[in-house]
Parts: structure tokens; C-alpha cells; sequence
């Protein structure tokens, strides 16, 4: 008989994380960034590699606000409200209906499905988007969690990519119609 534990599937919901949050967390305003956000953020959400991508983000949202719906919102572990990581796309989807997902889970919640949640209710969200033709992640060639995440959502390996700061990175593909028929 197995004495393990049964794993119950995390569940997470997503917090919108405006210009004024993505600048905040950008400047390394942890405590702005989530007054601004409503929920408390992690300490991971201001260290330099978020801190990059959280300007970038508050940038892209200035240009075009239309594209608040899909960028970058904090993930909230379900029930108990914590902020387990930021997950969204890399902006709406594209003339060909290409989305990209990004998720990062905070270091202390690594390895307990949250990335796996986050990564569900992306795809979710992307297949109930008539525009949505293909979901698209780029994944370090070096990340064996993410590579593990992916995998059983149906993506296909469908090319590479590499440049001096981030190496090299597996782009992976699937249509949003085997999303919806799942």
C-alpha cells in the first residue's frame, strides 16, 4: 500500500499588476508595487532580473494600454491568497494569433504545481481568445523545471533561439485548437 500523501492540484488566480505596479517594482519599490497591486508581493518580484522585466513590461503598457489584459499579473495561490509568482503573456496576440506565456514561481514554492497551475490557466485563458491561433513558450535550454512544466500541455518543439545574455532557448509551440479540445 502507498503511504504517500495524495497531491491536490494548486490552484491560482491572477492579480493585474497596472503600469504604476510594474513601475513601482521597477524601481525596486517592493511596498508601492503592492499597495499598487493589492496583494503582498514577494521580495523575488523586485530582485534585478524581475526589476528588468517589470520596466519593460510598465513600458509596453505605456505605449499601448490596450495590452493590459494579457501582460503580466501576479499569481495567487488559491485558497489561502499567497503570491506564489507573476505569470502572463508577452503581449496580446500577434497579426498571425501567436500568444507567449511567461511564469516564474517564487524560489519558496518551487516544485509544489504552482508553475503547473499558472501554465493551465494561461492556456485557458488563451483558448477562450478567438484571435488565439498558437501559444508559444521560449524556454532556457537550461531549465529543466519549465521544460518539465511543459510538458503533457501538447507543445511541440519547433525551434531555437540564443543570444550572449540569456543562451540558448527551446521555442515551443502548440495550436490553441488542441488547447480547446482538451
Amino acid at each position: 500500500m502507498n503511504n504517500e500523501p495524495l497531491s491536490i492540484p494548486k490552484r491560482v488566480r491572477f492579480v493585474e499588476l497596472g503600469e504604476k505596479a510594474l513601475r513601482a517594482l521597477a524601481d525596486g519599490d517592493l511596498a508601492g508595487g503592492s499597495a499598487e497591486a493589492g496583494v503582498a508581493l514577494d521580495e523575488h518580484f523586485v530582485c534585478d532580473r524581475a526589476r528588468w522585466i517589470f520596466g519593460y513590461r510598465a513600458d509596453q503598457l505605456a505605449k499601448d494600454p490596450s495590452a493590459a489584459p494579457w501582460i503580466t499579473r501576479a499569481a495567487v495561490s488559491e485558497p489561502d491568497g499567497v503570491v506564489v509568482g507573476d505569470a502572463g503573456f508577452h503581449g496580446p496576440p500577434d497579426a498571425a494569433g501567436v500568444v507567449e506565456v511567461g511564469y516564474t514561481v517564487v524560489p519558496g514554492y518551487r516544485r509544489q504545481g504552482y508553475a503547473r497551475a499558472m501554465l493551465t490557466a494561461l492556456l485557458d485563458r488563451a483558448a477562450a481568445e478567438p484571435g488565439v491561433r498558437t501559444v508559444r513558450a521560449t524556454i532556457g535550454s537550461d531549465n529543466n523545471a519549465s521544460l518539465a512544466t511543459i510538458a503533457g500541455f501538447g507543445f511541440t518543439r519547433v525551434g531555437e533561439k540564443g543570444n550572449e545574455r540569456d543562451g540558448l532557448s527551446i521555442v515551443f509551440e502548440v495550436p490553441a485548437e488542441a488547447i480547446r479540445a482538451r
